[in-house]
């Protein structure tokens, strides 16, 4: 089964200005992977780039502004990526919102907002990146969900909809992936809540809260493991 070392790889990382992407994007070049973040905000993304391609004193982090509620930019993204480097190895579908509203008083742009950020950006990113993962016959794609994609919480209905959903579409194209025998795996992300605002190493995380850096080691471990074990659904959460 074909393998890669990181350091040979190009992954994208949506929502990688900032937090859990932030984080992730920083573990990937740290491993010498070539990342490309994005999300609407050109200039966080900018700002990210700089920081860390500084401390690491090489160009791995790219920052490509794209609003995932937008198809067209969506394909642009994949087409840039494909078409600089003729490969994606890794794409982390970690964009995503919440819209506090009560079950009852759900609005149609709060349900569409949300569900159209967390939820079919993912199978549009998807779709658009699979077909040159199959050709390549090597590829990641990591979800980032939530214990509110497994449990319902009265405030955010919208969002547990849509994360219940990205597990659903996760178990769809893993299925999909097998029965091709494609070299393709497909993880979960499940956490509970992940202090974004404390997110340097040197922080300590709010009570009840656990730091970005846990996502990051966890996401390393899993890529790193054997190309035969895939982690369905990685539950992560503060004691």
């Amino acid at each position: 089964m074909k393998t890669k070392p990181f350091s040979e790889q190009i992954a994208i990382v949506t929502g990688g200005g900032t937090g859990i992407g932030r984080a992730f994007a920083e573990a990937l070049a740290q491993a010498e992977t070539t990342v490309v973040i994005a999300s609407r905000r050109e200039e966080v993304l900018k700002q990210t780039a700089a920081e860390l391609n500084t401390k690491f004193s090489a160009e791995r982090i790219v920052p490509f502004g794209c609003d995932v509620l937008d198809r067209d930019q969506i394909e642009a993204l994949v087409s840039f990526a494909f078409e600089r480097w003729n490969c994606i190895d890794i794409l982390i579908n970690n964009a995503g919102l919440a819209v506090p509203e009560t079950v009852e008083a759900i609005t149609e742009t709060g349900w569409s907002t949300v569900l159209d950020t967390n939820l079919r950006s993912v199978m549009q990113l998807t779709r658009a990146m699979l077909p040159h993962m199959m050709a390549e016959d090597f590829g990641d794609i990591v979800n980032v969900s939530s214990q509110a994609g497994k449990h319902g919480f009265a405030d955010v209905p919208s969002y547990c909809a849509a994360k219940f959903g990205m597990l659903g579409y996760a178990e769809a194209l893993r299925d999909h992936v097998r029965r091709q025998g494609a070299n393709v795996r497909v993880f979960n992300f499940c956490p509970g809540l992940v202090d974004v605002e404390n997110a340097l190493a040197e922080q300590s995380p709010r009570p009840g809260f656990i730091h970005v850096k846990n996502m990051a080691d966890t996401l390393m471990y899993a890529l790193s493991l054997d190309r035969e074990v895939v982690l369905e659904d990685i539950n992560l959460y503060a004691r």
